[in-house]
């Protein structure tokens, strides 16, 4: 059977849906795949879900099995080999959290990551400074020391998405609160915070948009989310919502559409990028 690994890639998300697709076009159920490989059927499930990596051999047959041409064949195992390479974010395992190795996989492989934020100003957008003052008031738990540490470093590795030659657009609703709450008794941490703000706010693939407080309540107000968009067809837009202790990863149609719908409102009731802008400078200069 094959093994279990803490979060699947991105890649083989793609891969498992496109496995799915074949199977349910060349007229087979997943006991019937299943019979082929002689294993259980919920081994080709997980195949299919990205449960599992994609071992090579079972692949391999299983395209046979479904009739797909050589050629076809040959990439799609490359592409398997390639996706069941471990991310970059896998060295940071003693602090990432099961649930969150996902997102970071998703966020590298984005087109356009959409957010809205109502507590903190988004990962991907701290200073190190920041990041530090928000997981030393607990945020993580009763991390120590070092953990703190690897945290704000994993954080700082994510950020280098935003320098990539060909960056996802990161388009970010915060809420007011984010800028009135202090996270740290040194006035310059927020400062310095509010400088990267305005530096990201400059750059064309990133839009920030302020909730304030005088727009009065939106569809919104319940937890931060972030909505993926992927340029790979095979990947439909997903959902990430997060709670205490872990999160959701929502892919339905249904779901997504009602999250977009409310990013969609959202964004028509906050500032605009550039009054935004002007509130960042306004916050910046008052401390």
């Amino acid at each position: 059977m094959s093994e279990r690994r803490a979060a699947p890639t991105v890649g083989q998300v793609v891969l498992g849906k496109r496995l799915q697709e074949l199977r349910e076009a060349a007229g087979l159920s997943r006991e019937e795949a299943a019979r082929v490989l002689r294993v259980a059927s919920a081994t080709v499930r997980r195949m299919e879900m990205a449960e599992v990596a994609l071992k090579i051999p079972y692949v391999q047959v299983l395209l046979s099995t479904y009739g797909v041409a050589e050629d076809e064949a040959g990439t799609f195992v490359r592409l398997a080999e390639e996706a069941n390479q471990p991310g970059w974010w896998q060295r940071f395992h003693d602090v990432l959290p099961e649930w969150f190795s996902l997102y970071v996989s998703l966020e590298g492989a984005a087109r356009i990551l959409r957010s809205y934020e109502p507590h903190f100003v988004p990962g991907l957008l701290q200073t190190e400074a920041y990041a530090r003052a928000v997981m030393e008031a607990g945020t993580i738990g009763q991390a120590g020391p070092e953990a703190i540490e690897r945290h704000v470093s994993l954080r700082m590795e994510r950020q280098r998405l935003l320098e990539r030659d060909d960056p996802p657009h990161l388009w970010v609703i915060m809420d007011e609160t984010v800028l009135r709450r202090p996270v740290s008794e040194r006035p310059e941490v927020m400062r310095d915070q509010l400088d990267k703000l305005l530096e990201y706010a400059a750059r064309d693939r990133v839009t920030l948009q302020v909730a304030e407080f005088a727009a009065g309540p939106h569809p919104g107000t319940y937890a931060p989310f972030t909505l993926f968009r992927f340029a790979e067809p095979e990947l439909p837009d997903m959902v990430f919502t997060e709670y205490l202790t872990g999160a959701l990863y929502l892919d339905s149609r249904r779901e997504v559409a009602a999250h977009l719908e409310v990013l969609d409102h959202m964004t028509a009731r906050s500032a605009s990028a550039r009054r935004t802008e002007k509130i960042l400078r306004e916050y910046r200069e008052n401390l």
